[in-house]
């Protein structure tokens, strides 16, 4: 997944090994479906499949595809899964990225070709069968979807095991349950913005919250970026307009029952920007936390539910 992980785990003694190789199942079965890093993997092979061809989907990755597809329709195409081409073109695949030499960022009639192509709408799904058709040329991409599937795995996977004190993580992403040998909760420190000058606004600041039977991700701007015509063009895309997010957004941080979800909603929010992010943020009473910049520092913006949360 390009990335790394770890899991925290109150577990009896001599069980590392065993627990240990279950974890190591669910994040190779997430790697040889999902993985646009891998070429061999489900997902590429479909990518890179003819036009006009049915694929039947194995079970993890057409639940993450099809939840994924959802969140595309509730943002109304702030997030889209088909938006691979996109993502390539802007240097932010597995191949030709944006650090590399000979890279060049796209001209606007490529990435406006791309958007008008309208992959999403193009891309059939048969959820009887559980099977995709390529249309030809649509390249999904689930980076912001699968790392947090593949935590809800690593959760469950402990749970099955009778582990039911844990965090895990892979990519700073998060799930917590149960306590600490000392009682304490999982405390984690939600993921600031390297080299900010201070949050201000409505909100108090850094935050610490207990994940405890919760998840927590962030997508932010400062994680994969390059400069570009004087501004800084994130890996955080909007599929409408074919470029960088633009809405002052420098991270978004999501908490809920789900880490899958906690992933998408974060990606879905940070495009939608702080007004109507914020707006489906209340409308699916999600606990969101919104870091905007705003005169050389911060300013924070959240959810109803998250100020509950952290109350």
């Amino acid at each position: 997944m390009g990335t790394s992980w770890s899991a925290h785990v109150m577990a009896p003694p001599g069980a590392a090994p065993s627990v240990l190789e279950g974890l190591q199942r669910q994040l190779d079965l997430v790697v040889a479906q999902m993985s646009h890093w891998e070429r061999d993997s489900n997902l590429s092979r479909f990518n890179s499949a003819p036009a006009g061809n049915w694929h039947r989907l194995p079970e993890a990755f057409f639940t993450v595809l099809s939840y994924a597809l959802e969140v595309a329709e509730a943002s109304g195409g702030a997030y889209d899964p088909c938006a691979g081409a996109l993502v390539n073109a802007w240097g932010f695949g597995a191949r030709q990225r944006y650090n590399e030499v000979n890279f060049y960022a796209p001209l606007p009639a490529a990435t406006q070709a791309i958007v008008a192509r309208a992959d999403r709408q193009r891309l059939q799904l048969d959820h009887a069968s559980r099977r995709a058709l390529q249309p030809g040329g649509v390249q999904i991409d689930l980076s912001s979807v699968a790392k947090g599937y593949a935590v809800d795995l690593l959760a469950r996977c402990l749970e099955a095991q009778g582990l039911f004190h844990y965090l895990v993580e892979i990519g700073g992403e998060l799930r917590g349950a149960g306590t600490k040998a000392d009682g304490q909760p999982w405390w984690v420190e939600l993921e600031g913005v390297p080299g900010a000058a201070g949050v201000g606004g409505d909100g108090a600041g850094p935050a610490t919250v207990a994940l405890h039977g919760l998840a927590v991700a962030t997508s932010g701007d400062y994680r994969r970026y390059f400069e570009h015509g004087g501004q800084r063009a994130s890996h955080t895309l909007d599929p409408r307009s074919g470029a960088p997010i633009r809405n002052h957004v420098a991270s978004v941080t999501v908490l809920h029952a789900e880490c899958m979800a906690a992933d998408a909603l974060s990606t879905a929010l940070s495009v939608l920007g702080p007004d109507e992010g914020l707006a489906l943020a209340e409308k699916q009473l999600l606990a969101a936390r919104f870091l905007l910049r705003h005169d050389g520092g911060l300013r924070e913006v959240v959810s109803t539910a998250y100020e509950e949360l952290l109350q």
